[in-house]
């Protein structure tokens, strides 16, 4: 069982504790909030992000696919009415590299829509999810390291 736990700093600020890392929630001012970080919701979206992105990177090491870069942008369209939550939710991976093998990269995003990623599945109970892979053979900038 995972269990995270959320300490209350005042006004709408909240200090989470995720494996032993400090995340700080909060929320715009309008709401009584100081913007000391990021809400709640953007959150889900972070987490389906990452939980994708590692079933995919996962996935096409094991299919011996070699990329050089891949970037995930999530897009979610809250509803009108209370509850808001997202109703509709759109993946778009950006994947970059020489002579990419669609097929397999194609493949590995769909296992981890349809198989692997439990906060997609879970997202999925609620929202009409969509995807989208766009494929660049771009040079990725080289980072100079400091």
């Amino acid at each position: 069982m995972n269990e995270i736990k959320a300490n209350w700093k005042g006004n709408m600020s909240f200090e989470a504790n995720v494996d032993g890392h400090k995340i700080i929630l909060d929320a715009d001012a309008e709401v009584g909030g100081q913007n000391q970080g990021p809400k709640p919701k953007p959150l889900l979206l972070v987490a389906l992000a990452g939980c994708t992105g590692m079933d995919v990177v996962s996935l096409l090491k094991k299919m011996r696919v070699k990329i050089d870069d891949l970037q995930i942008s999530v897009a979610g369209e809250p509803s009108e009415e209370h509850p808001i939550y997202y109703k509709k939710v759109k993946l778009t991976y950006l994947v970059k590299g020489q002579d990419l093998d669609k097929e397999k990269i194609e493949k590995a995003v769909r296992l981890s829509q349809e198989r692997y990623c439990g906060v997609s599945y879970t997202l999925q109970q609620v929202a009409e999810m969509d995807y989208e892979i766009i494929y660049s053979n771009e040079e990725v900038p080289t980072q100079a390291t400091h």
